[in-house]
C-alpha cells in the first residue's frame, strides 16, 4: 500500500507498507546539490553531506556508527548535482532508532571545528582520488564544458581551495538557506504500519522541531555550450565523452528516449557495443548515457580506448548516432528493448531500498508518485515513430566533447 501525506511543517512524506518484508528503508531527501552553490561555495552540499555524520548534540561520530551497527544496519548518504539523500535499512523492529538518528544528524549536528578541519582531509583525498579515475573525471570535464559558467558544470566535490576555506558559519548559513521543510521529501519503504510512520516522522521532523522557513530563489535553466574540451593527463587510455541537449526530468517523451538509449548504447547488445567492442575490439568500456535535471537534460556517449584508435572510435560513434537520427530504430529492437527495460524495472524494485529511491526521487524531482504500472504502461505506449522523432530531435544536434588522457597532438575536432 503506498501513501503520501504532508507534516505539520510541509515536508513530504511518501512511503510503501509491504508487509511481506523484515526491513524497512528510509531515506531523506533534500532538494540542494552543486547546482544550488556558488564558485566560492562549490562543494558545499558535498561537505555538508560528510559532516552530518560527524556529531551531533547527542552523539559523538563514533556514537553515530555505534548506533547503526548496534541494530544490524546500514547508513550512508550521497550528494548529486541536483539532491542529497541520507538513507538507512534496518530491521523493521528498529524503524524508531533509525527514523529518531536521522533527524539528529539532519537537525541538530554540532559542526564542531575540529571535526571540520578533519573532514576536510577526507574529502581533500576523496577529491584527489577522483582525479586519479579518468572515466569519471571526464565527465566532470565534460559538465564543464555544455554548461560552461552554469552550476550544473560545477563538480559535486568541489575544488580543494573552497574545501580548505569553509568555515562552520558557512555550513549554518548554507543548511539555513537549503535544508528547510519545503525541500525535504521523507520516503519509507517496509514493514511499519503506516500510522506508526507517520506519529515518528511527525515526532522526529514535525513543526515543533523543524520550523518552516522560506527557501532560496528556484534555480535557472542552463544554455548547451557546444565545443570541446580536453584535460591532457598521463593515462594508458583516452576518456571520451559526445554529448548533445537531452529531455528533462517529467517530459512525456523520456520513455521513448528510455528506448533509444538502450537501443544505442546501455545494454551489451546495443549498436556501439556491438560495432565497437565485439566487432572492431577497439574499446572494453563503451556507452550512451541520459541524464535528467528539472529542466534540461544531457544525452552523451562515452567510451575509453588507445590513442591510435581514438579518431576511428569518435568517427563510428557518430556514424551510428547519424544512421539512427536518421533511420531511427528497428521494430525488434523496440520490442527487445521493451523487455529489457521492464524486466529491469521489476526486478529493481524486489529490495526496500529501491523502492524507497524510486519513491523518493519521483516525488522531489515531479511532485508526484510515478506507479511501476504507469511505466511499464508508458514503456508499452512507445512505437517506431515516437523514437524516431526523439531520436532526430536528439541526436541530429551538434555535439560537444570532452577527452581526458594522452590527448596531446591528437585530431579531437567536433
Amino acid at each position: 500500500m503506498s501513501y503520501r501525506q504532508t507534516l505539520t511543517n510541509g515536508v513530504r512524506v511518501v512511503g510503501e507498507e509491504i508487509s511481506a518484508v523484515r526491513s524497512v528503508s528510509l531515506g531523506i531527501w533534500v532538494y540542494t546539490g552543486s547546482r544550488n552553490e556558488t564558485v566560492r561555495s562549490n562543494g558545499i552540499s558535498h561537505f555538508l553531506e560528510h559532516m552530518l555524520f560527524k556529531g551531533t548534540q547527542r552523539y559523538s561520530a563514533r556514537e553515530l556508527a555505534e548506533v547503526f551497527d548496534g541494530i544490524g544496519g546500514q547508513v550512508n548518504a550521497f550528494t548529486s548535482k541536483e539532491y542529497t539523500c541520507f538513507y538507512a535499512k534496518v530491521l523493521d523492529q528498529h524503524f524508531a532508532i533509525a527514523a529518531e538518528t536521522l533527524a539528529e544528524m539532519l537537525l541538530r549536528s554540532s559542526f564542531a571545528p575540529e571535526e571540520i578541519e578533519k573532514e576536510k582531509n577526507v574529502v581533500i583525498e576523496e577529491i584527489r582520488m577522483y582525479e586519479d579515475t579518468p572515466d569519471e573525471l571526464v565527465m566532470d570535464v565534460l559538465a564543464s564544458q555544455v554548461y560552461g559558467s552554469h552550476p550544473l558544470g560545477y563538480t559535486i566535490l568541489g575544488l580543494e581551495e573552497n574545501l580548505r576555506s569553509f568555515s562552520r558559519q558557512d555550513l549554518g548559513s548554507y543548511v539555513k538557506q537549503r535544508y528547510v521543510p519545503q525541500n525535504v521529501v521523507i520516503s519509507i519503504a517496509g514493514n511499519v504500519p503506516v500510522a506508526e510512520v507517520l506519529e515518528k516522522l511527525e515526532e522526529q521532523f514535525g513543526a515543533r522541531v523543524f520550523p518552516a522557513r522560506t527557501a532560496d530563489p528556484q534555480v535557472v535553466a542552463p544554455q548547451f555550450i557546444v565545443g570541446s574540451s580536453v584535460k591532457v593527463k598521463e593515462t594508458e587510455q583516452v576518456h571520451l565523452c559526445l554529448a548533445t541537449p537531452g529531455l528533462a526530468a517529467g517530459d512525456s517523451r523520456l520513455y521513448a528516449l528510455v528506448l533509444l538509449n538502450n537501443a544505442l548504447g546501455s545494454s551489451s547488445s546495443s549498436r556501439l557495443f556491438q560495432e565497437i567492442r565485439e566487432e572492431r575490439g577497439m574499446a572494453y568500456s563503451v556507452f550512451s548515457f541520459h541524464s535528467s535535471y528539472r529542466d534540461c537534460g544531457m544525452f552523451g556517449v562515452y567510451a575509453a580506448t588507445s590513442p591510435e584508435h581514438v579518431t576511428d572510435t569518435l568517427d563510428l560513434v557518430r556514424k551510428i548516432c547519424e544512421d539512427v537520427a536518421v533511420n531511427g530504430l528497428t521494430e525488434a529492437e523496440i520490442r527487445k528493448g521493451k523487455e529489457q527495460v521492464k524486466g529491469s524495472m521489476m526486478l529493481s524494485l524486489e529490495s526496500t531500498s529501491s523502492r524507497m529511491s524510486r519513491l523518493g526521487k519521483n516525488e522531489l524531482m515531479l511532485g508526484r508518485e510515478v506507479s511501476l504500472d504507469e511505466s511499464i504502461q508508458g514503456i508499452e505506449q512507445v512505437n517506431v515513430e515516437d523514437v524516431k522523432r526523439v531520436a532526430a530531435a536528439i541526436l541530429e544536434r551538434p555535439m560537444s566533447l570532452a577527452a581526458v588522457g594522452p590527448v596531446a597532438g591528437l585530431n579531437l575536432d567536433v
